[in-house]
């Protein structure tokens, strides 16, 4: 596939080592200009980045990284490479693009003027490694058709980028929602496609960096929660009550009130099971293998106690007046 004139990349990475380098190949050739976008490397992610030819923006260390400010900054010297640029597209520094999705996604906005993001189908590219790489897996897998968000990964209309104002710099994490959020309110789209989009390589080994992702989760909802949430989309509020109702609520409760009524108080804790089955069915609708749904309904319903650890450091650094620091699981 040639080069797509109308369609610049912009990558933003930190320490990714081989992964990068693999995402930045795989976007030679398919886009034009690319800007990688580094955020205090120490792994020679920038000379490498060079060395293939790659415009290269390294972030003011003074400031704190966010992916959210890493895109915008990356954006902005894609334009100052090609100011007639009409569409982006993001990707993390741990995916490779899949041949087949530039043109594919560019087709898309092509067709439909009111399209703001298009995004497809992100695969982990080892699932069979660790659970956690598979519960990764089970998570891109979402329903496609006009969709609320996208993920990290996506190719978006400059202009609708524009207009928005690009990703909100301060969020720390759920910084695509959040702006797809406010491109909806003014009127555009965002579709997912049925189709191959990039191969993402969490090397998620350990329970505690599963942990951390999932506290980072709970942090974004809490801070969706409190920019959107008063308004008319909620957005959040559902995700972030169900948190603190599973999280703190029901064992509070049951655990508070055991004495008081000789233990019955401790059946509540049963919901949890009900939950687990309520979610393991849902997986089976979407035709996953049995094992797999169960694995992410027990993740689900176990996750809503880290999710609870990233609200409450939200809300503690939104009342102390700290600022909020990026969580990173690897």
């Amino acid at each position: 596939m040639g080069i797509l004139v109308q369609v610049g990349l912009v990558a933003i990475g930190r320490n990714e080592g081989q992964r990068l380098e693999v995402c930045l190949k795989s976007a030679l050739g398919n886009f034009a200009p690319i800007v990688y976008v580094d955020s205090g490397s120490t792994d020679g992610s920038v000379g490498m980045a060079r060395s293939l030819g790659i415009e290269v923006v390294e972030l003011d260390l003074s400031i704190p990284f966010t992916a959210a400010r890493a895109r915008n900054e990356g954006f902005a010297r894609l334009l100052e490479l090609s100011p007639d640029l009409e569409f982006v597209q993001f990707v993390d520094g741990d995916c490779e693009v899949v041949s087949d999705w530039p043109e594919q996604a560019q087709a898309a906005l092509e067709a439909s003027p009111d399209l703001a993001v298009v995004c497809g189908r992100r695969r982990e590219r080892y699932p069979e490694q660790s659970i956690y790489n598979r519960l990764c897996d089970l998570e891109w897998d979402t329903p496609v058709g006009e969709a609320d968000a996208c993920g990290g990964d996506s190719m978006m209309r400059v202009a609708a980028f524009q207009q928005a104002q690009g990703f909100n710099p301060s969020l720390i994490a759920g910084e695509e929602p959040e702006l797809c959020l406010r491109m909806r309110r003014q009127g555009w789209k965002i579709l997912r496609l049925d189709a191959e989009m990039t191969l993402h390589d969490a090397n998620m080994m350990q329970f505690g960096q599963w942990w951390k992702r999932v506290l980072r989760a709970g942090h974004a909802y809490a801070e969706g929660a409190w920019l959107h949430g008063r308004d008319g989309d909620r957005h959040w509020v559902k995700e972030s009550r169900s948190i603190w109702l599973w999280g703190f609520v029901i064992p509070l409760v049951a655990v508070a009130f055991a004495g008081l009524t000789r233990g019955f108080s401790l059946l509540l804790l049963l919901g949890y099971a009900w939950m687990v089955y309520r979610i393991y069915q849902y997986g089976q609708q979407r035709g996953w293998k049995s094992q797999d749904a169960l694995l992410y309904a027990v993740s689900c319903m176990v996750g809503k106690f880290p999710n609870l650890m990233g609200q409450l450091r939200f809300h503690k650094n939104r009342l102390l007046g700290q600022q909020n620091r990026l969580i990173e699981y690897k």
